[in-house]
């Protein structure tokens, strides 16, 4: 009996009794809280909350785990991406390409600014943007690529990079599903002229609020940041820019530094969970599991699946009897949402983007999961498609 057949039959029964959460933080808080209610008290006690020591060290270790020279602490993910291209000088007129299946912040970060997101559609296999239809899109108006590093694989750089030195674009990465991840053994986090990444909760690295950070080489970006994200002030009232209040304040600094230390561990479990779904769902007719580049260290920060002939309903129904949760990454395309009706766009402007979005499914996975609950997972999800 393999062992994996032999846990099924050991906890199965069990477990379709119990809850199995898509995410529970509760889990992930009692692995570390020793060291989080130290952090905490530490700042307390030290009574600096804004812009501290606790930024500064965080800041100083993040970039040195994502291999670039900066890392600048903000309020959030889309605080990130948007400082960036107010940064840049990106406004109204200037046209900056996205994705047409990504989370709609790294469009909005382009509307912010008053710049036009041109959305190009995605690659059937990895989900992330398809790179063979990006310089269709780019016009004389363009000036920045916005690849999404999506699920927690990181889209092809290399190519996006070629595109971007041709036509003299900048690249922003939004990597705030992609920490840890990395292509041809180099980090998420230097690869282009700046990254975005988020600390949301349900972040593989994940505050306890909102929070952000932005990596880059460049020092005279990484100068204008450090005043944009602080109401555009160097000198305690005197100001150079028209600023933001987007600060990563010194608690959830701290607590990051601390999760730090754990990340690539906790990235390793993901893995080992999902290679139990990879190899224990393979095969399942109308069921298309998630690819990964070669290239690429995949950080699972989603396990995405493709449940075709209209089968998600069908499934999703199953797996609420079994008491499982679930997610869908993402119901509707960006280009879709009623917040961009005015740019015109239609059902059938991307097609791969749209087909998509009716097939995907995110299954329970974390490294707070147990392998039972993975197990039941795989169990209950065979029953549907064998029934």
């Amino acid at each position: 009996m393999r062992y994996l057949d032999f846990l099924t039959k050991k906890f199965t029964k069990k477990n379709l009794q119990q809850e199995i959460p898509y995410i529970d933080f509760t889990r992930e808080y009692k692995s570390i809280e020793e060291e989080i209610d130290q952090a905490y008290k530490q700042v307390m006690n030290r009574g600096w909350y804004i812009l501290g020591p606790e930024v500064s060290k965080f800041e100083k270790e993040f970039a040195n785990y994502c291999g670039s020279k900066y890392a600048v602490g903000v309020a959030s993910g889309i605080d990130a991406l948007t400082l960036v291209l107010d940064a840049w000088g990106i406004g109204p007129g200037d046209e900056a390409i996205v994705p047409a299946n990504t989370y709609i912040a790294t469009a909005f970060a382009a509307t912010h600014n008053g710049a036009t997101p041109v959305f190009v559609d995605i690659d059937s296999n990895s989900l992330n943007i398809d790179i063979k239809k990006i310089e269709a899109a780019i016009t004389e108006r363009t000036r920045v690529i916005m690849p999404t590093h999506l699920y927690g694989q990181m889209a092809d750089m290399e190519p996006i990079l070629e595109l971007a030195k041709k036509y003299n674009l900048k690249v922003l990465e939004d990597a705030a599903q992609a920490h840890g991840a990395s292509q041809n053994k180099k980090t998420c986090g230097g690869h282009g002229d700046a990254v975005a990444f988020s600390f949301y909760p349900t972040k593989n690295l994940g505050c306890y609020g909102d929070g952000g950070a932005i990596t880059t080489n460049d020092q005279n970006l990484y100068e204008i940041l450090l005043n944009l994200r602080n109401n555009g002030s160097k000198t305690k009232y005197y100001y150079d820019y028209v600023g933001y209040n987007s600060r990563l304040d010194e608690l959830q600094a701290a607590f990051l530094s601390v999760k730090l230390k754990h990340l690539d561990s906790w990235n390793s479990k993901r893995s080992e969970l999902a290679k139990h779904y990879l190899r224990e769902l393979q095969g399942i007719e109308d069921l298309v599991l998630p690819t990964i580049d070669h290239h690429n260290t995949h950080t699972w920060h989603v396990f995405c699946v493709r449940v075709l002939n209209d089968k998600r309903e069908q499934l999703i129904e199953h797996l609420k009897a079994h008491s499982i949760g679930f997610n869908i990454h993402y119901p509707l395309p960006p280009h879709l949402q009623n917040c961009y009706k005015d740019l015109d766009y239609k059902l059938g402007d991307y097609p791969v983007a749209e087909s998509k979005s009716k097939e995907i499914l995110s299954l329970p996975l974390s490294p707070f999961h147990r392998l039972d609950e993975i197990v039941t997972v795989i169990s209950v999800i065979k029953n549907f498609f064998n029934k």
